[in-house]
């Protein structure tokens, strides 16, 4: 009996065809070179010897298209999950985008000040919006929020106590905790109260020599409810102001603009939570704000000033990038209609319910005359990340006839991914989550990767 494997075509057969000619004018020999023998090995491996000249070039040109694949990648986000943590949080608007165009395609002012000539800094960028905008004496803007907080007590309670509620020492996404993120710090973290009741006397009674801070960590990704008490910002400002202590508040969520007329409560915004008497209010960049991954502390201008001459600040600067884009959307919270137009996090948290199933059906129309069977349903969408964790927001989904689990398999494997859920055996793309700009590049998607 003959072995199949000797068959195998050689190395340099392959690139001498025309496909893999074709595919060398295209990509570095070196990818070329490397799928030609990624496919002869898993031939080989196969026993797959029998190959046309076409399947051998679709085998290769399958390997090439992989391996040159960008790692990070753009994916419809149709699960209904506004903020998705895995999906990159907030998407940014127009004018963002083409503000990180600008600076990214030369040299800027990062650290330059154009006025004087001399040296700037790049802690000037954000502050004057940031200041207009949530009525804060000053403002620095670190890479995320846990920096933020790992910042402010490594400078105010370096090796000092620091007093949490046990109701707040929350775990927030990929597993990091509260407590382990302050620890880090330097600080000791102290627990007072109970899980679901904390009184003013607990902080009174913990409160020592050795005390620098009281923390309050706002609980957006969960709620307590029933037998339950909780003690306010302003108070524990008004206890605090007692013994000369700092209050800093972990608001997380970065709210700017209030929701109550959308349905949307619960949640308090920048300004409210810095007219509450915190000392330091911290918030983060891509979550309710809509602009790109940042930690902000706001606050008294005398502690953010030492703040910024903390060693940890460099360590946990951001670049032109971010500062580009969190100034460009900062920017359009200065007329709040445009905010809510151009916004996508807020367009998607207050777009009309009805709107949404417009756009739903408009959408199946096209998969249906694409040839598939697709259907519109009714369903509800979430925040996400760590923000109006009870909100449910009425939305449209288009539902695939097929099996559930093999549809999504293969629109996860799509150009470019499209991401839905399985609810109850169907699968489901939720077009809340899903902006009008990019219906067509859906459409193409999911005809693609069915038909």
């Amino acid at each position: 009996m003959s072995d199949a494997r000797r068959e195998l075509p050689s190395v340099n057969s392959l690139l001498e065809t025309s496909g893999v000619r074709s595919l060398l004018a295209h990509h570095p020999r070196r990818v070329v070179l490397d799928a030609v023998r990624s496919a002869v090995d898993d031939a080989r491996s196969s026993g797959d010897a029998h190959r046309t000249e076409e399947q051998w070039i679709e085998s290769i040109t399958s390997v090439v298209r992989r391996n040159t694949q960008s790692s990070l990648r753009r994916v419809i986000n149709a699960t209904g999950v506004v903020l998705h943590t895995n999906l990159g949080r907030a998407p940014l608007s127009e004018v963002a985008i083409r503000a990180i165009e600008e600076a990214a395609g030369g040299f800027s002012n990062l650290e330059y000040d154009i006025e004087t000539g001399q040296r700037g800094s790049r802690y000037s960028h954000c502050v004057g919006l940031l200041r207009q905008l949530c009525g804060a004496e000053d403002a620095l803007v670190v890479n995320n929020c846990a920096a933020a907080i790992v910042l402010s007590l490594n400078t105010l309670a370096q090796r000092k106590e620091v007093l949490v509620s046990r109701g707040e020492l929350v775990e927030i996404g990929g597993s990091f905790r509260i407590p382990e993120i302050m620890a880090r710090s330097g600080a000791k973290l102290v627990e007072v109260g109970t899980t679901n009741r904390t009184h003013d006397d607990d902080y009174r009674r913990a409160i020592t020599p050795k005390t620098g801070a009281i923390v309050k960590v706002h609980r957006s990704n969960f709620t307590i409810e029933g037998f339950t008490a909780d003690v306010s910002v302003e108070r524990l400002a008004f206890i605090a102001a007692e013994h000369g202590l700092p209050v800093i508040h972990d608001l997380g969520s970065g709210l700017i603009l209030p929701l109550e007329a959308h349905g949307l409560t619960g949640e308090p915004t920048a300004s409210a939570a810095l007219a509450s008497g915190a000392t330091l209010v911290l918030m983060s960049g891509d979550k309710l704000l809509g602009g790109p991954q940042a930690g902000i502390i706001l606050g008294a201008s005398s502690v953010v000033a030492k703040l910024r001459k903390n060693p940890f600040a460099r360590a946990m600067r951001v670049d032109k990038l971010t500062l580009s884009a969190l100034e460009a959307t900062l920017r359009l919270y200065l007329e709040p209609e445009r905010a809510l137009k151009e916004i996508p996090v807020l367009v998607m948290l207050t777009e009309p319910a009805a709107e949404v199933e417009s756009r739903a059906r408009t959408v199946a129309r096209t998969l249906t005359d694409g040839g598939l069977a697709a259907g519109v349903t009714a369903t509800s969408s979430s925040v996400g990340g760590g923000a109006f964790p009870t909100a449910e927001i009425p939305s449209s989904a288009i539902v695939l006839e097929g099996n559930a689990a093999e549809l999504e398999d293969k629109l996860r494997r799509a150009d470019p991914p499209v991401i839905g859920r399985i609810s109850d055996g169907k699968l489901l793309l939720d077009l809340r989550t899903v902006l009008a700009r990019e219906h067509a590049i859906l459409c193409r998607a999911v005809l693609q990767a069915l038909s």
